[in-house]
């Protein structure tokens, strides 16, 4: 399969919405505005939600990576949240954003944010939907909400007292302080901080040991993982999908390359 890499940088080219690409199982999407500190406009938010669909349409896709083009940045930002305009704008939709990250959380395929830039905003809450993230050292990670007037929306609250813990979620709303990448790794956020020199090869290394998992396996075991974080375990559907993959052509194949002492090629079924 495929490996796929994260895009940190790509050639010059005018600023756009995100920018999907495809590599055999890994689908990259790339937020394009550095100039603009990678900010999201309304437009952004709408590709990103057609684009999610389009990727979880395609089985073939067993992971996920969210990065951005950080070229020419004189420090690298990742993201700078939703376009502050957009909020004067009378046909804006309050809750675009949030459906967004929402549908984010939700995706079949795992979800890795190779986080090489900081972070503020709204777009906080989309490395917080992502299943896995790796970052950059000596980037960092604001919410302004509060200190802007607004309370934030139920949804990323959740995420966030759900992967910062209570403490780390009444920190960052309630003093809208920044976190250190330091911070957060203690906080458990990152599966790995890492410095630009090996941070390409950081991510490419967690890709290519989520791609050649068992996809039924553990994109069901991520559904019923994201239940019991939000509050909603479904005892029934998790025993459905324990008994599905006890049955599956893939946990069959695990089972005899054990025995035979060989990497698995899992299908999926």
């Amino acid at each position: 399969m495929s490996q796929g890499a994260p895009v940190t940088e790509l050639p010059n080219r005018a600023a756009s919405a995100p920018i999907l690409s495809v590599d055999g199982g890994v689908a990259t999407l790339t937020l394009n505005r550095p100039a603009h500190r990678n900010r999201l406009e309304a437009g952004d938010l709408r590709s990103l939600l057609a684009q999610f669909e389009r990727i979880n349409a395609d089985p073939a896709i067993r992971v996920l990576v969210l990065t951005a083009n950080t070229q020419g940045q004189p420090r690298p930002v990742f993201c700078a949240g939703y376009h502050m305009g957009s909020f004067s704008d009378d046909s804006s939709d309050p809750q675009l954003f949030e459906r967004v990250a929402n549908a984010l959380a939700a995706l079949r395929p795992i979800t890795v944010c190779a986080l090489n830039g900081s972070v503020y905003g709204g777009a906080t809450d989309l490395m917080l939907a992502c299943d896995l993230s790796v970052g950059l050292t000596g980037i960092e990670f604001r919410m302004p909400a509060t200190a802007l007037g607004l309370h934030y929306y139920p949804g990323g609250l959740q995420r966030y007292v759900a992967r910062l813990g209570l403490s780390g979620a009444k920190r960052a709303f309630l003093t809208a302080r920044p976190f250190t990448a330091e911070m957060l790794q203690r906080m458990g956020c990152f599966e790995a901080l890492v410095g630009p020199d090996d941070f390409d090869a950081t991510v490419r290394q967690l890709v290519s040991e989520i791609a050649v998992l068992a996809p039924l396996a553990v994109q069901a075991t991520k559904q019923s993982i994201n239940e019991i974080a939000a509050g909603q375990p479904d005892l029934a559907a998790m025993r459905a999908r324990e008994a599905l993959t006890s049955s599956s052509e893939d946990f069959a194949e695990g089972r005899q390359a054990f025995q035979d002492k060989r990497q698995p090629r899992f299908t999926g079924r």
